[in-house]
């Protein structure tokens, strides 16, 4: 697993390539001192996993990885405690005060190093259902004041918010509409679209991957709830999943 360091305190950057060093499935392919660093490691280096400061000269840490297409893992080494939630709403694997450990750096590996196995099978992982054609199916929803048509084939996933709901598409920005999620849940293909959770339906074929009980759609985490984790396993065992 190829990892690169970003901090722009040298003291900070030579304590993590010792620790790194000893463990034997990380490879160190880059410093870098500041995001800009890291954007142009990025497009010129395979990296799986990055350790990243926070506060960074310019581009904070956190703003650096919401502006990335395509992310690899990451963990947060940082000396202040006031963005963890924010870190880990975006995913982070992990979030690492300093000064910390040894022991406490090898534990946020090894769950990066699961985590990037998961990624290496995602072929295995990956529902291996008939793609639908673009336009073979389609709902109308009302929104913004207008009905507006929604491809079934565009949808990823659809997130429940009280008394509306939440369609996130392929491209574009999400149709936020009148409705609840049972309803939703029941005008769609059962084929197609599964509920997971009180607040999530899922576009069975965008899901890349599933991490104990948690499904990965692009850079989204859904929870799989208690009650539909049953259903959710029979449906993917009938499509001779290796889970």
């Amino acid at each position: 697993m190829n990892c690169i360091i970003v901090d722009d305190e040298p003291a900070s950057r030579l304590v993590l390539e010792e620790y790194i060093k000893s463990i034997p499935f990380i490879t160190i392919t880059g410093n870098c001192t500041d995001a800009y660093e890291a954007f142009e490691l990025l497009r010129t280096t395979k990296v799986d996993l990055i350790f990243l400061d926070i506060l960074l000269p310019k581009v904070s840490g956190i703003d650096f990885i919401k502006a990335l297409e395509l992310k690899p893992l990451f963990i947060f080494t940082t000396g202040s405690l006031n963005y963890a939630i924010e870190a880990y709403n975006i995913n982070a694997v992990d979030y690492l005060v300093k000064p910390f450990p040894f022991e406490r750096l090898l534990k946020s590996v090894n769950k990066a190093y699961e985590l990037f196995n998961f990624r290496i099978e995602k072929k295995v992982h990956h529902l291996e259902m008939p793609e639908p054609r673009k336009n073979e199916g389609f709902i109308l929803v009302k929104s913004e004041y207008q009905t507006q048509r929604v491809d079934l084939h565009d949808i990823t996933y659809i997130e429940g918010l009280k008394d509306y709901i939440k369609i996130f598409l392929i491209t574009g920005k999400p149709i936020v509409t009148l409705n609840s999620l049972k309803n939703m849940a029941e005008r769609l293909p059962s084929g197609m679209f599964l509920r997971v959770h009180k607040s999530y339906i899922v576009s069975l074929n965008k899901i890349n991957s599933i991490v104990r009980n948690r499904i990965i759609i692009g850079d989204k985490w859904i929870p799989i709830g208690e009650i539909h984790k049953s259903a959710f396993f029979e449906t993917i065992q009938k499509h001779d999943l290796k889970l």
